[in-house]
């Protein structure tokens, strides 16, 4: 099992910027593939970014795409969600995950095995 902890989040003005951290566990970090999604109050949870195992594919979801940037650092076993460009529409709780199929990177949180606790992030207008 790999256990997730997200760290990162606060409160931002429109048009600025915030990383969000996301430090594994327990497992080979280079056994899983991760993602980020966010959730705001009402809504579904929504995919926001991922990356496979090896960090040679991310991908985005379309709102999401040239404003945000997901990496992972193997020295840290941690991965980076580089948000540029805040709007307030991008408040949510931002959450990490782990699939355990490392090739995939999904955009489905189905797909995901385990996740962390959540990070709030809020941008005000």
């Amino acid at each position: 099992q790999v256990q997730l902890a997200e760290s990162g989040g606060g409160l931002v003005q429109a048009g600025g910027s915030l990383r969000l951290s996301c430090a594994a566990s327990g497992r080979t970090f280079s056994n899983y593939a991760m993602g980020w999604f966010r959730q705001a109050p009402g809504k579904e949870r929504e995919f926001v970014a991922a990356i496979t195992w090896s960090g040679s594919s991310t991908y985005y979801a379309d709102s999401m795409k040239g404003r945000f940037t997901i990496s992972r650092a193997y020295g840290k076993n941690t991965v980076y969600l580089q948000m540029n460009n805040l709007k307030p529409d991008d408040t949510a709780v931002y959450y990490c995950a782990a699939d355990y199929n490392p090739y995939r990177a999904s955009s489905s949180h189905y797909d995901y095995d385990a996740w962390g606790q959540g990070t709030q992030v809020t941008v005000s207008s």
